[in-house]
């Protein structure tokens, strides 16, 4: 298995993971920016108290930013997903 491979099925599991705590997700694409926006900050955050050594180092490390890139990376999937399933009601 290749590393894009390994990395695609982290995220896949993650995908997994979220539908099986939320369901199907249909949102419109203002709140899907919303919540790709929330995950990245905190993607952020993981590589500034990585990196910049701030305040709360229990939120950094490489775990700590590997886990949130999969997260941005699977809700971006997701909205994917949501846009496909719902193309033509948005394009009315």
């Amino acid at each position: 298995m290749t590393e894009r491979e390994r990395i695609f099925e982290l995220v896949n599991g993650e995908r997994i993971r979220q539908d099986t705590m939320w369901g199907e997700q249909n949102h419109v694409p203002p709140l899907w920016v919303g919540i790709l926006g929330e995950e990245y900050g905190e993607l952020c955050e993981a590589v500034n108290e990585t990196f910049l050594k701030g305040a709360y180092p229990e939120r950094g490390g490489y775990e700590k930013i590997k886990e949130e890139a999969i997260q941005v990376a699977a809700v971006a999937v997701a909205l994917l997903e949501c846009i496909e399933r719902n193309k033509g009601w948005w394009q009315e």
